[in-house]
């Protein structure tokens, strides 16, 4: 049985959805991850994860 997942699906989708569009906008791309993670109480590196998975997958 996989293990419970710490953060909801839907702040993980409103958390990468936020970060994905910030990094398109080169005022707001430095530093985007951290900033929205800690805005979130989510951990960066989870973000980091959730944004490189979304940017990977192709959208059909």
């Amino acid at each position: 049985m996989a293990a419970p997942r710490k953060y909801p699906d839907e702040l993980r989708e409103r958390a990468t959805r936020l970060a994905v569009e910030a990094r398109r906008d080169p005022v707001s791309a430095g530093g985007a991850i951290k900033r929205i993670a800690d805005q979130l109480g989510v951990h960066p590196e989870a973000l980091r994860t959730w944004v490189n998975q979304a940017e990977t997958v192709p959208h059909s």
